[in-house]
């Protein structure tokens, strides 16, 4: 944001703290561990502040086709003591070339450029672990719905994921192939190897959303078609179910499962989240063409495909990110959507497709808890 950072507690809806414009400037990305107090932050906007914080000479540099040249990860530590700013910075990654993405587990931090994904252990006596190269990351399509839109300035996806679970430490980015995954098991590679990724052929496309489900057993893609989400096993790579998210070309802006990973939700640019089963397929609906029988091998593509379960609707011209909320009774989960224009939406739904909206609110005019 471009008056700093803000940090919501969700369920209930409240926040929690906040970090000022006179403490960091404007904010291109922000990363929080888990619920800790540990923060990742990358300036952007049109007043970032970190290279009078750091005490870099510069940590965001434009180049001649106005994008950074020269950008800082910072790590904030918010249960630290200290009279300014400077006090709560903690670690400082520096990179020649934008930042695009951080993903961070309780022992390593991932950083996203543009062809080029860096791993770190963390957060004790940081030490570059591997280095891995990767597809161009294409251009952001939500971009222009952002807060920090400019015209000028062009914004890149940095597309990976982190599987945060103790028991598998997996990471998945684009592949060198377009439309095409690859997956590194960081415990069983050793730093300082160039140990090849399994790869997965996702989409024919390049690949547009990519999410691991919480026990690193099952990942899921999107192409920039957006038409269909393709769900694979990691140990495999054999595809589990592909799911439909309509028939026209859409932009997604998130996948994501549910805790246990028996459903999973998906925002577009069509203002649609969609919810699909993963644990009984067969609550998913299917097209009435199904029943008919035997059809073409275009048309029968189509007919195989599983449509949502349920699905509602946010503003269609403001970009959105969607995750699952806590489940109210063992027949009701809930899906949270929150939205670039400030909004906050919350649905509850049933397996027989029953959705509803519990409570929908203005994140960005609610105060700090600690102002009442």
């Amino acid at each position: 944001m471009e008056t700093g950072v803000r940090i919501y507690n969700v369920e209930p809806l409240m926040e929690k703290g906040h970090l000022d414009h006179e403490q960091v400037g404007s904010m291109g990305l922000v990363e929080m561990l888990h619920r800790s107090n540990l923060l990742a932050l990358v300036g952007g906007g049109s007043s970032p502040k970190f290279s009078e914080i750091s005490g870099l000479p510069l940590t965001l540099h434009v180049g001649p086709d106005n994008t950074p040249t020269c950008q800082a990860v910072l790590i904030w530590d918010d249960a630290r003591e200290g009279k300014d700013s400077k006090d709560k910075l903690v670690l400082e990654f520096t990179f020649t070339k934008p930042v695009l993405a951080v993903r961070m587990r309780h022992d390593k931090i991932v950083i996203v450029l543009k062809n080029r994904i860096y791993v770190y252990s963390f957060p004790d006596n940081p030490r570059k672990l591997f280095e891995f190269d990767t597809r161009d990351n294409p251009k952001d399509p939500a971009w222009p719905h952002h807060p920090l839109y400019q015209p000028t300035l062009p914004h890149t996806l940095g597309l990976c994921d982190l599987c945060p679970s103790l028991e598998k430490q997996l990471l998945v980015f684009p592949g060198h192939k377009c439309g095409s995954l690859q997956l590194v098991d960081l415990a069983s590679t050793k730093p300082g190897t160039s140990s090849a990724p399994f790869t997965i052929n996702a989409h024919q496309s390049d690949v547009a959303c990519v999410s691991l489900n919480q026990p690193g057993t099952v990942v899921a893609s999107a192409s920039q078609k957006g038409t269909l989400i393709r769900l694979f096993d990691t140990q495999s790579k054999e595809k589990l179910v592909e799911l439909r998210r309509g028939t026209d070309p859409a932009t997604l802006y998130c996948i994501n499962f549910s805790h246990d990973s028996s459903f999973l939700c998906a925002s577009s640019d069509k203002g649609t989240v969609h919810i699909f089963a993963l644990k009984d397929t067969r609550l998913n609906r299917r097209s009435a063409l199904a029943r008919v029988g035997k059809v073409g091998p275009m048309i029968g593509q189509y007919v195989d495909s599983q449509w949502s379960l349920a699905s509602f609707t946010v503003p269609a011209e403001s970009a959105c990110i969607c995750a699952f909320g806590r489940n109210t009774s063992k027949n009701v989960n809930s899906v949270i959507a929150i939205c670039v224009d400030g909004t906050f939406h919350k649905y509850v739904f049933t397996p027989d497709g029953n959705c509803n909206r519990e409570a929908f609110d203005v994140y960005l005019d609610i105060c700090d808890d600690d102002d009442f």
